[in-house]
């Protein structure tokens, strides 16, 4: 299973990351390379433990549904996302938020298998995980712009 791992330091109160992260409008707004959009289950608000969200997404040129479901949950630490229905054979989505030098170190680690078999490994292996990494890596530096920005406009 390949794992990708990414850290951003964002300038802003852990409490405020870890709200911006499980926000399906802002999800959608660090997304809007790829015109991701919740279609089902929760579509506006704060992701809870338990809440499951369709995403509708562009990638490859394909427009693809995808449903993750919230199975962990230790606020504003830690939240767990699980693809139940989509193009993965399986992934694990972990977001990760520490208080560090008066801002938070958000960490994401996305563990996913290919579908496919075999084809879907060599896909991962020319150009599956280098896509994936840049859209977490995308997503990641749009929600520190977002988080950020709001930051300077309350201070």
């Amino acid at each position: 299973m390949p794992i990708i791992s990414h850290l951003t330091y964002i300038d802003a109160p852990i409490v405020k990351c870890f709200d911006l992260a499980r926000n399906v409008e802002i999800h959608t707004a660090t997304t809007a390379k790829t015109n991701e959009r919740a279609v089902a289950g929760v579509t506006t608000g704060l992701l809870q433990l338990g809440d499951s969200v369709t995403w509708e997404a562009i990638h490859f040129g394909v427009k693809q549904k995808l449903t993750a479901k919230i199975i962990e949950m230790a606020a504003p630490h830690t939240f767990t996302d699980v693809m139940v229905r989509g193009a993965f054979h399986s992934f694990t989505h972990i977001h990760e938020f520490t208080e560090s030098n008066g801002g938070t170190i958000m960490k994401d680690t996305f563990e996913y298998t290919a579908p496919f078999g075999v084809l879907g490994k060599i896909a991962d292996k020319l150009f599956l995980k280098r896509y994936m990494k840049n859209f977490i890596i995308s997503r990641a530096s749009e929600l520190k712009k977002i988080a950020e920005t709001d930051m300077r406009m309350h201070l």
